[in-house]
C-alpha cells in the first residue's frame, strides 16, 4: 500500500491555475502538494528530489509540453502515477496521453466534480478519464496503454527488433525489404508477427510501444 499523505506534485504554466487545484486537493485529508512546476523540464527535475507518488500536469506547457513530459517521466519514473488535467477535448490528444503512459485524463471545466474521484481511482491502480471523453472508445486505448510497459510474452527475433526500428524511421515494407536485402513478402510478414505479438494494430501506436520498450531511442 502506498504511504500517507499521497504526494503529488503540479505542472501548469498558469500559477493561478496551480493555486487553485492547490487549494482543492490540501482540503482534502490525506493528500498534500509537495511540489510545483511551470514547464515539463522544471517537473522532471523536480521528481528527481522529490518522492511524487503522482503528478498532475497540463499538455500545454512551455519548453517540454505535457505529453512528451509524460513518456519522459515513465521512463525514468515508472512507479509515479500521472494525471493530465487539461482544457483539450481532442480525442486523437487523449489517446496520445494515455499512450504515453498517463493513468488519467480529465478536463478542468470538470475538475470540480472529477479531481477527487480521479485522483482515487488513479491510486487504486485504474485509469481514469472524463465521462464525456470515455465515450465511444475502443478498446485499442486501454490495450495500447497496457502494452506499452509490458514486453510480448514471445520475444521479438532480431530481425523483428531490426524491422520494429525501420518501422519507427518511418520505411515502408518495401523499404524495409531492400534494406535488409528480403522480400517484399517477408517483410510484411515481419510487420504482421511484431504487431501480433505486442497486440497493437496500428503502427503510430508500435512506434509508441517501440520506444517505450526501449527497441529504439
Amino acid at each position: 500500500m502506498k504511504r500517507h499523505p499521497y504526494r503529488i506534485v503540479l505542472a501548469d504554466d498558469h500559477t493561478i491555475v496551480r493555486q487553485g487545484i492547490k487549494r482543492m486537493i490540501e482540503g482534502v485529508a490525506g493528500l498534500t502538494v509537495i511540489g510545483e512546476a511551470s514547464d515539463g523540464i522544471e517537473l522532471l527535475h523536480l521528481l528527481k528530489i522529490l518522492d511524487a507518488d503522482l503528478v498532475i500536469l497540463d499538455i500545454s506547457m512551455p519548453n517540454l509540453r505535457g505529453i512528451e513530459a509524460t513518456r519522459e517521466l515513465k521512463r525514468i519514473f515508472p512507479d509515479v502515477k500521472v494525471l493530465v488535467l487539461t482544457m483539450y477535448k481532442d480525442k486523437e490528444l487523449l489517446h496520445q496521453a494515455i499512450s504515453s503512459g498517463a493513468d488519467g485524463y480529465i478536463l478542468k471545466e470538470d475538475s470540480d466534480k472529477e479531481l477527487y474521484s480521479a485522483i482515487e481511482k488513479i491510486r487504486q491502480g485504474k485509469i481514469c478519464i472524463s465521462p464525456r471523453l470515455s465515450e465511444g472508445l475502443t478498446d485499442d486505448l486501454a490495450q495500447t496503454r497496457h502494452n506499452k510497459f509490458k514486453p510480448p510474452l514471445d520475444p521479438l527475433t532480431k530481425r523483428e527488433m531490426e524491422v520494429l526500428k525501420l518501422i519507427a524511421e518511418g520505411k515502408s515494407n518495401k523499404e524495409i525489404a531492400n534494406l535488409l536485402f528480403i522480400s517484399l513478402r517477408t517483410a510484411q510478414n515481419h510487420r504482421a508477427n511484431i504487431m501480433s505479438k505486442v497486440g497493437i494494430k496500428k503502427t503510430a501506436n508500435l512506434i509508441k510501444y517501440a520506444i517505450h520498450q526501449g527497441y529504439i531511442s
